[in-house]
C-alpha cells in the first residue's frame, strides 16, 4: 500500500512538472522537460494504463476487504466479548493524585452532595418562562411550552450573533449533526453558509456563550424553542437579546429562591435520598480529614435538602453539619475567587448575619459570602493537600487553580454513558465506523480526483453509507438531538471532555464512589490514555477475518 501510494504521489508529481515544462517550451533553452514529455505517446499511454490497472485492482482489494467485513458483523467476534468494560461507578484520572496527601475535602452543593431528579428541569423551566411572559413581556403563547428532556446536554454553546446552539469537538470545529436553529437542525450546506467554515475562528468564539452546568438544561432547551416561536411567528429578533432575556429569566428563578422553595415544597418530587453520601462523608471523619461546604445556595435551601436526603440514615438529634468543618453558603462563585469580600457569620435561628469580624471559623456556626484569600488566611489550607468536587466546570473548578487545590469534577451522565458505551451494540458500530474509515483512507489513497473509475465511486458511496449508517447508530443511543456529553458523532472527544481535561484533575459520577477506593489510593493516569480515561475504542482489527 505504501508503495503505491509512492507510485500515486510520482505520477501527481510528473504530470505537474510536465505542465509546468509544456507551459514554459517558448522561453529561452526550452525550460526543463518532466520524464513523461521525453517518452513517446505510446509508451505514456501504455504507463497510464499500467498506473489505472494498479489503482483498479488496489479497488478491488478494499471491496473484497469490504465484503469480508460485513460478513463479520453478523456475528460478534469473541474478542470483542473480552475488551475490559469500564466502570460506571469508576473515578477516572487526568492528572495523578495520592488520595493518601488529601487532608481535606472540600464540597459543592447543587449537583454535587445533592442528587436531584429529572423533574427539576422542568420546574426551573416553566418558572423562567413565566418569569418571561409576566414581567419581560414576551407573548403569552410562550405559557405553552414544554420542556423536552430528549433536547439538550450539557456542554453546547449558544450563539449570540447567529441564534445557534452548538456541539463543538475536542478542536472547536461544529459537529455536523449538532448544530440547531430554534429546534430545527441545520444540514452541513447550511453551517457552511453561516459560518464559512465548520471551525470556530478566535473572532466567531467571542459571540459564544458556554452552558456548562446542570441547570443549563432548561436554558438550552428555552433558548431554542422561544427563538423556533419567533421564526414560526415570523417576528423579527436579535439572537442575543434572546441569550440576555433567557439567561436573567434563569437566574431569577435561582436568586429569588423560586426554585429553592419549589423543590422543598415536594422534595420527593425533586430531590433523591442518598445513604451512601452520609457513609462516605463519615468514612473520612473517621480518617482524620477537614471536611467543608462551599455553595451559592442560601443556608435554608441547603439545610432542608440535606435533612431530606440524610433522614433515614442520621441518627436521632444528629445534625449534618457536624460532618463539616466549615460551612459556608451564597458564596457567590466564581467571584468568591477573585474578590475580597467579607465573611459574615449567619445566625440560623434568627435569619440574620452578624455584624461582628470573622477571622476564625467555629464549629457548628454557618458563615455567608467571603472570598477565597481570607479562606485562606483563616484556615491554612492550602495547596494540594486540599481538594473539591463541583460539577460546574468553570464556576467550582477554574477558580480553585488559583489556590492550588486538586479538583473533583461530578458528572452525573458518566453513569449513564459509560453504560451504553460498555453495550456490545455500542461496541459494534463503534468498529464498524473504524472499519469504514480505515477503508475509505485506503480508497482515496489509491489514485487522484481527476482519474476515478466507476468501481471507485461505486465502493466510495457504499462506504459512505455504511459509516453513516453506524455513526447515526451511536449517536441514537444516547441523545436523539446532539448524541453523547463527552463524545462526537465520531468516536472523538467533544468541547466539554475538552473542558473536564483542562479543568478536572479527577471526575466521577457521584462523590461516594469515592468509597470504592481506599483512602491511601493512588489515582494514576492510565498509561494508555488518549484524551479522556473512561473512552476506550474498539479496534477494527477485531472484526476483520483472516
Amino acid at each position: 500500500m505504501a508503495s503505491l501510494r509512492r507510485l500515486v504521489s510520482l505520477r501527481t508529481s510528473l504530470l505537474g512538472t510536465n505542465l509546468s515544462a509544456s507551459g514554459s517550451h517558448g522561453g529561452c533553452g526550452g525550460g526543463f522537460r518532466g520524464y513523461n514529455a521525453g517518452l513517446p505517446s505510446e509508451q505514456k499511454i501504455f504507463k497510464l494504463e499500467e498506473e489505472d490497472q494498479l489503482a483498479e485492482d488496489e479497488i478491488a482489494k478494499i471491496r473484497h476487504e469490504f465484503d469480508a467485513a460485513k460478513q463479520s458483523f453478523f456475528n460478534i467476534p469473541d474478542a470483542l466479548k473480552g475488551m475490559p468494560k469500564m466502570d460506571p461507578k469508576g473515578i477516572y484520572v487526568n492528572q495523578n493524585l495520592r488520595l493518601e496527601n488529601i487532608n481535606v475535602y472540600g464540597f459543592d452543593y447543587d449537583y454535587t452532595l445533592a442528587h436531584y431528579s429529572p423533574n427539576l428541569q422542568s420546574l426551573i423551566y416553566d418558572l423562567a418562562k413565566q418569569h418571561l411572559v409576566n414581567e419581560l413581556k414576551y407573548p403569552d403563547s410562550c405559557l405553552d411550552f414544554k420542556y423536552d428532556p430528549t433536547f439538550p446536554i450539557r456542554g453546547l454553546y449558544y450563539d449570540k450573533l447567529k441564534g445557534c446552539l452548538l456541539k463543538l469537538d475536542f478542536f472547536g470545529s461544529i459537529e455536523p449533526e449538532g448544530c440547531y436553529y430554534g429546534r430545527r437542525k441545520l444540514t452541513r450546506k447550511e453551517i457552511e453558509h453561516i459560518y464559512g467554515t465548520r471551525h470556530i475562528g478566535r473572532d466567531q468564539a467571542r459571540g459564544l456563550v458556554s452552558l456548562m452546568d446542570f441547570f443549563c438544561f432548561s436554558e438550552a432547551c428555552l433558548i431554542a424553542d422561544i427563538v423556533q416561536h419567533f421564526v414560526d411567528a415570523k417576528l423579527e429578533f436579535d439572537a442575543s437579546y434572546i441569550y440576555h432575556d433567557v439567561n436573567r429569566a434563569i437566574q431569577h428563578v435561582h436568586r429569588s429562591g423560586l426554585a429553592h422553595r419549589g423543590i422543598l415544597s415536594d422534595p420527593q418530587r425533586y430531590l433523591v435520598k442518598n445513604s451512601q453520601l452520609l457513609r462516605f462523608l463519615r468514612m473520612l471523619k473517621e480518617k482524620g480529614k477537614k471536611l467543608f461546604l462551599l455553595t451559592n445556595s442560601p443556608y435554608y435551601f441547603v439545610d432542608g435538602g440535606m435533612r431530606f436526603m440524610l433522614e433515614d440514615s442520621l441518627g436521632h438529634g444528629d445534625s449534618w453539619r457536624e460532618l463539616f468543618d466549615v460551612v459556608i453558603a451564597k458564596a457567590n462563585k466564581p467571584e468568591f475567587y477573585t474578590s475580597e469580600h467579607l465573611f459574615r457569620c449567619y445566625d440560623v435561628e434568627k435569619d440574620n448575619l452578624a455584624f461582628s469580624k470573622v477571622d476564625s471559623f467555629l464549629p457548628n456556626r454557618v458563615y455567608y459570602h467571603g472570598c477565597l484569600k481570607s479562606f485562606l488566611h483563616i484556615t491554612k489550607w492550602n495547596g494540594p493537600q486540599v481538594i473539591y468536587f463541583g460539577d460546574h466546570l468553570f464556576s467550582d473548578l477554574r477558580g480553585t487553580s488559583k489556590a492550588g487545590w486538586r479538583t473533583a469534577a461530578i458528572i452525573h451522565e458518566l453513569y449513564n454513558e459509560i453504560q451504553i458505551q460498555n453495550e456490545d451494540s455500542y461496541r459494534v458500530e463503534q468498529a464498524k465506523f473504524h472499519i469504514m474509515q480505515e477503508l475509505l483512507g485506503k480508497l482515496h489513497a489509491t489514485v487522484s480526483n481527476s482519474r476515478r473509475s466507476k468501481a471507485f465511486q461505486s465502493l466510495l458511496w457504499e462506504l459512505n453509507e455504511e459509516r453513516q449508517k453506524a455513526r447515526c447508530a451511536m449517536k441514537s443511543m444516547f441523545n436523539r438531538s446532539f448524541g453523547a456529553t463527552f463524545l462526537t458523532d465520531t468516536g472523538q472527544e467533544s468541547a466539554f471532555a475538552y473542558h473536564i481535561h483542562q479543568y478536572a484533575d479527577v471526575y466521577t459520577s457521584k462523590p461516594e464512589n469515592f468509597l470504592f477506593y481506599p483512602p491511601e489510593a493512588w489515582l494514576h493516569v492510565p498509561f494508555d490514555i488518549k484524551i479522556l480515561p473512561h473512552h476506550v475504542k474498539v479496534a477494527s482489527s477485531l472484526f476483520k477475518t483472516q
